[in-house]
Parts: structure tokens; sequence; C-alpha cells
């Protein structure tokens, strides 16, 4: 997963519980500017405590896990669903 599908997630999370950029943003002590780009993917740098914080405060619990060339039979509905819900 790369910032911009990152950001898709907080701004519909961020959107589900009817909020701002800016409510948000005062939250958290960040700029709504910061929070706008972290949500388009377009934020030149953002700290991983910032992001942590932004996705706690939504709801959202980010994880790493290593990259494989190919998806497990496990994964294949999960991608599907989650490309189906981002259209």
């Amino acid at each position: 997963m790369n910032l911009g599908e990152i950001g898709a997630v907080l701004r519909k999370a961020r959107k589900d519980r009817e909020l701002s950029q800016s409510q948000v943003a005062k939250t958290l002590g960040m700029s709504r500017a910061t929070i706008s780009g972290i949500e388009n993917g377009t934020v030149g740098e953002i700290g991983v405590r910032k992001l942590i914080a932004l996705a706690t405060s939504l709801g959202i619990e980010l994880s790493a896990s290593s990259r494989r060339g190919r998806p497990t039979l496990q994964e294949l509905p999960e991608e599907r669903r989650a490309a189906e819900s981002d259209t």
C-alpha cells in the first residue's frame, strides 16, 4: 500500500465520522493543509508518528508486512473487495 492509498483510507474514515479536515487537524495539532496532503498523497514528507496519530484518531490501525510478489489465496478475495470498494 502506498501513501496515496493510505490517504484514501484515512479520508474515508474521516468522512465516515463526519469530521472536517480542520477538526481533525486541530485535535492533533497539525495544519489542515497537512491533513489534506496526507489524504491526497501529496504531502512532501510525513513522520510516522504523525501518520500513526492521525490513523489512531480515526480508528484505523496501521501495520507493516513484507511485500510478496503474488497474493496468497486468502488475500485474493480481500484485494478484490478493496478494489471494488474504491470504485
